[in-house]
């Protein structure tokens, strides 16, 4: 479920996206990534109380999460793949997580 809600993320297909992170996250409520995936997401769609909410759970479980440690982990170079994590990003930053 996440998979398939990072890629709709990253594709625009924001609905989508907080559709299948929605599901992910009630599946399990333990990983905060999803969250964080949820409030881009939310952001987004112009949902901010949501995505606020999404953003503050991730924190909760993770308060050292911040942008530029998520951007870190990039798995590739493939430019492709980093300006569609760029669109994750922006969203994050719309729901109040922090950059740094």
């Amino acid at each position: 479920m996440t998979i398939a809600g990072l890629a709709k993320l990253c594709l625009g297909r924001d609905e989508e996206a907080a559709v299948w992170l929605l599901r992910s996250v009630e599946a399990n409520r333990n990983f905060p990534n999803e969250h964080f995936f949820l409030a881009a997401a939310q952001a987004h769609l112009g949902r901010m109380s949501e995505a606020r909410a999404a953003a503050k759970a991730g924190l909760a479980l993770n308060p050292t999460f911040t942008i530029r440690r998520f951007r870190v982990s990039a798995a590739s170079d493939n430019p492709t793949y980093l300006a569609q994590r760029e669109r994750v990003y922006e969203g994050m930053r719309k729901a109040g997580v922090s950059e740094e």
